[in-house]
């Protein structure tokens, strides 16, 4: 199979525990791109935290792609242009909010570049530091959200967000999408939005064949995308759901697991797309 298209997550997939891409996997990367292959990006990251890495990988020079938002936003990097935008109505995160009370969790919704909360968390502030966004605590959620909003998170930990998920995901049903993206973020989306929704957006613009796409990713939310795509990959640091899920199951972040990835699927078999 001569594979088009290579759609990665972020977090714990393509960027080591430092947030850094492995020289490795920047050379393949660059390599399957010189080829013609497509490298998109795909995570639950706001699109703004995403350009630097788009930059990196030089994206708008070969004409490629962002999922953001968990895929509520699909932005052609050569272009600015988007192609898809999802977003959750003030009265539904007004819902969220209420529903973040009843179950005694954190919750922060996006406002422009800008992360916004009413009180000062441990898992806002990763968020801040994994995005690079401005966290504003403001008086009230409710009377700060107007406009409609791409994506609501609630925040906890493990445990506690895991009986969450389970309650919410049945009582939203058919409503919106509920996903944890990490251990600790729980994300709602619009009802039928996720990165392999997106995925299948995106590819149907271009002409690829899902059979012709590989998506690697950790989490939950990369689940659609690694079921949908013709190779499904997992990452060695996945949970073991995950990986019984996937077609494949490559190495960690930290051991280069997207580089070995590109080069056993993509590159050894090396044709112009």
């Amino acid at each position: 199979m001569t594979y088009k298209m290579i759609v990665l997550d972020l977090d714990d997939t393509l960027l080591q525990d430092d947030h850094t891409i492995s020289l490795r996997t920047k050379n393949a990367l660059m390599e399957a791109q010189e080829l013609g292959v497509k490298v998109v990006l795909a995570s639950g990251r706001p699109t703004y935290a995403m350009y630097p890495i788009a930059e990196e990988l030089r994206l708008k020079e070969f004409g490629s792609f962002i999922l953001s938002f968990n895929g509520a936003k699909i932005t052609n990097c050569q272009t600015g242009e988007e192609l898809f935008s999802s977003t959750l109505s003030p009265a539904t995160v007004h819902h969220l909010y209420e529903l973040s009370r009843r179950e005694n969790v954190w919750m922060h919704t996006y406002v422009g570049d800008s992360i916004i909360t009413e009180a000062s968390n441990q898992y806002t502030d990763i968020e801040g530091e994994i995005t690079g966004l401005e966290i504003y605590e403001v008086t009230s959620i409710v009377d700060s959200v107007k406009e409609p909003v791409v994506k609501v998170l609630m925040l906890e930990d493990e445990g506690k967000l895991a009986e969450v998920e389970q309650r919410l995901q049945q009582e939203l049903a058919g409503q919106l999408s509920v996903m944890r993206s990490k251990p600790f973020f729980l994300e709602f989306t619009e009802a039928g939005v996720t990165k392999g929704t997106s995925l299948n957006h995106l590819i149907r613009e271009l002409g690829i064949e899902r059979e012709e796409v590989i998506a690697i990713g950790d989490s939950y939310n990369d689940l659609a995308m690694i079921e949908f795509a013709g190779l499904g990959v997992a990452m060695g640091n996945a949970p073991e759901d995950i990986k019984e899920k996937a077609d494949y199951v490559t190495d960690t972040n930290m051991q280069d697991g997207v580089a070995k990835v590109i080069e056993q699927f993509v590159l050894k078999t090396a044709q112009p797309v």
